[in-house]
Parts: structure tokens; C-alpha cells; sequence
């Protein structure tokens, strides 16, 4: 009897062990996640971080033309114009920031700095009187929002308003640039910005550990695409973010230097846009002037030669209408360099001096500094490109020391 009872008791456990072990239907999770799942947990990070975008503003391309002929053609001062490429980058960045519509915006020598999106920027004209810059705005899996072309006129009477007294008369073209990109952004859902904000992640990290981190990404001829995450307790994810917030104090820095850029051709390029525009209008009514003559002279000189032909008469007269207007169709065709009063004039001599000091290089000039990251240090030296270049391999080393702790630095 009791023998019965002991083996019944043991029938009733084995019975909740099996039931517990083996469900009908159910089953257990494995392997990689469908991209349904991937897009779920996106969308959950994307509902608790109300998706704010990183922007980067590389360097304006100054689009300065290798000829010099057509430098002065176009009224392009070349030192000026690698000044500007800085100040261009900067002045829509602060545009950008006014809107808190972005998470931190960003100025950088080139486009391989980090961020979700990417402005890239080149001057089409700027002359003290119009100004005008192409925008490609590209996010980090290579995909193109849309290029826009900007331009703005200077109001004649600007700089004489003292309502203007202190502002930049280019304002209005980099508000309306960030205004459309503002725009642009409420048509993108949160799930696809958060997307975006993963694949930077992946993407940072494949630049430090490709074999780790490339296996999240599928690249092709249009970009990346996200195809997995990893957890968020992996040890090397965490190692990256630490990494990365490094990286963005590293570049946060970088914006003080070109804030204190921008202070030091502040009055120069102030003094330069109030003596442009004046000659630049002057310009163009003095050839606007000189084509009525030309038009009309070419007219006559026709009219006189089909006279002539008619009378079957050469006349003297004909022969100096000829060159009168070849010399003025000359006049046009000679156009002077942009400002060229304000670069020559001994009152502004001091201004003529700075600005081209300040656009020697299109990259701006930094002293060497000493950089340091978890006790580690190193110096680099450079402008503002070749530094950040020294930097990012100065964190590579880093990282690839701790697979290999027996390196040195």
C-alpha cells in the first residue's frame, strides 16, 4: 500500500514537469528577429525620445573656379570666398538651432564627422549686394532629402536703416533654408527617425570595430539599410556609446573655434558687405548704362553701313562710329574685381589684411593641443581637418588597445 502511494506521487510530479516543459503550440524564440520585430522595438525607442535629429554642417564649398579669368568674371575674391565657406556653415547652424527642432547641430571640417543628417553647402554668389548657396541635405544611410538652390537680394537702403545696425544683411536666406528644412522633417515619421538614429550608432561603430558592428548593416547602391540591432547589454555597444559621447565634446569643442573665427572677420566682412554693395550697384548701372549705348551704337554703326552700301560711298565717319562702339562694347567686357576699392583703399587696408589672412585655407587654423581620453593622451597638430582626422585615429588606437592590452600608445 504504501509502495502505491509512493509511486502515485511520483506519476502526479512527473505529470506538472512534462505539462511545464512541453505546451501545445508553443514555441521558443531563436535566432534573428523578423524585421516587423526590429521595427517594433524602433518604434518603442522612437515613443520615449521624441526623435530630435543630429545635424552636420560640414564646411561650405566656397566654389571658387581654378581660373582666374573667371574669378573676375564672376566678381570672386577667393581668400574672401574660403572665409565665407566657415562663416556660411555656421550662420545656418544658428539658424537651425533657433527652430529646437533638431537635437545638436553641428559645424565640421568635412562630411565624415557623426550625425543623422547631413547639410552640404556651396556658395553660388555673394557679392554685398546678392547672395546665394546650393544645399544638398543627405541622412547617414546615403539617402538624398532634396537639393534646393537659395538666393537673396539686399535691400538697397539696408545698411543706411539703423533697425539693421548690428545685423548680417544675408540673414534672411539662412532662415529660410532652415525654415524648409523644418518643414521637410514634419513629413517623416518618428519610426523612420528613429531608424535613421540607429543606423548612426551602427554605423559609428562599424568605423572602430567593422566585423562587430557591419553585421547590422546592408549596404548597396542606394546606402544602408538597418537590418538587426544588437542588445543593449553587449558589452562592445556599450563600449561604443561611451566612445561616441567622447566624440561629441570632442566636436562640441570644435564649435568654439569656429564661433571665435567668425568673431574675428566679424567687423572686416561687416565693413566689406556695406562697400560691395555700394559698388556692386554701381557696377551694374554703369554696364547696364554702357550696353543702352553699345545696342544703340551697334544700330547706328549698322544703319550707316547699309547707308554707305546704298550710296556706294566709304565714308571716314562710318570707320569712327566702328570704333566708338567696339570701345564700348570693350567697356562692358571689362569687368572690374568685386570691391576692388575696399581692397586697395588705405582706410581699409586693416580689413583687406583679414579677411584674406582668415581665407587662406578653407579649413580653419588651430594650435596644437594636447587630447585626452580614459588617462590616455596624445598631441595633435594641424587645422581644424587634420586634427579631427588625428583625433578619430587617436580613438581607433584606443579601442583596438583593449582586444590587444599589451600594446603601448
Amino acid at each position: 500500500m504504501m509502495f502505491f502511494k509512493k509511486s502515485l506521487t511520483w506519476m502526479i510530479c512527473l505529470c506538472f514537469v512534462l505539462t511545464s516543459c512541453v505546451t501545445p503550440g508553443q514555441t521558443t524564440k531563436v535566432g534573428p528577429t523578423f524585421s516587423s520585430q526590429l521595427v517594433k522595438k524602433v518604434e518603442q525607442n522612437a515613443a520615449i525620445s521624441n526623435v530630435k535629429l543630429d545635424i552636420i554642417i560640414p564646411a561650405f564649398d566656397p566654389g571658387i573656379p581654378e581660373d582666374e579669368e573667371e574669378q573676375e568674371e564672376n566678381l570672386i575674391w577667393p581668400e574672401l570666398r574660403r572665409a565665407e565657406a566657415n562663416r556660411f556653415a555656421l550662420k545656418l547652424k544658428e539658424e537651425l538651432e533657433k527652430t529646437g527642432a533638431f537635437g545638436a547641430v553641428r559645424v565640421t571640417p568635412d562630411a565624415s564627422a557623426t550625425g543623422d543628417l547631413y547639410l552640404l553647402g556651396k556658395i553660388v554668389e555673394s557679392n554685398g549686394l546678392e547672395v546665394g548657396f546650393e544645399l544638398e541635405v543627405v541622412d547617414i544611410t546615403g539617402q538624398r532629402w532634396y537639393t534646393e538652390q537659395y538666393e537673396h537680394e539686399v535691400a538697397e537702403k539696408y545698411h543706411k536703416n539703423t533697425r539693421n545696425k548690428g545685423k548680417d544683411p544675408y540673414q534672411p536666406v539662412f532662415e529660410e533654408a532652415a525654415t524648409d528644412l523644418v518643414e521637410f522633417l514634419k513629413e517623416q515619421g518618428d519610426t523612420e527617425l528613429a531608424l535613421l538614429q540607429s543606423v548612426t550608432e551602427m554605423r559609428f561603430g562599424a568605423n572602430f570595430s567593422e566585423d562587430a558592428f557591419s553585421e547590422h548593416l546592408e549596404e548597396n547602391a542606394n546606402g544602408y539599410k538597418l537590418v538587426s540591432l544588437p542588445s543593449d547589454d553587449d558589452p562592445m555597444l556599450q563600449r561604443i556609446r561611451s566612445i561616441r559621447i567622447r566624440d561629441q565634446l570632442y566636436v562640441d569643442n570644435l564649435q568654439t573655434h569656429y564661433e571665435e573665427f567668425d568673431a574675428k572677420m566679424a567687423t572686416s566682412y561687416a565693413a566689406w558687405q556695406v562697400q560691395s554693395l555700394d559698388e556692386v550697384k554701381a557696377l551694374k548701372a554703369a554696364e547696364n548704362e554702357r550696353t543702352g549705348k553699345a545696342v544703340a551704337g551697334i544700330l547706328a554703326l549698322a544703319l550707316m553701313v547699309g547707308l554707305a552700301a546704298a550710296s556706294g560711298n566709304s565714308s571716314n565717319s562710318g570707320s569712327s562710329s566702328a570704333a566708338s562702339a567696339g570701345a564700348i562694347v570693350a567697356g562692358v567686357g571689362g569687368a572690374a574685381l568685386i570691391a576692388s576699392s575696399f581692397r586697395s583703399s588705405k582706410e581699409a587696408e586693416f580689413h583687406k589684411e583679414t579677411l584674406e589672412e582668415l581665407g587662406e585655407s578653407i579649413n580653419i587654423d588651430l594650435g596644437p593641443q594636447v587630447v585626452e581620453f580614459e588617462g590616455k593622451t596624445k598631441e595633435i597638430s594641424g587645422d581644424a581637418a587634420e586634427q579631427f582626422s588625428e583625433w578619430r585615429a587617436f580613438l581607433k588606437e584606443i579601442y583596438d588597445q583593449e582586444k590587444t592590452p599589451e600594446k603601448q600608445l
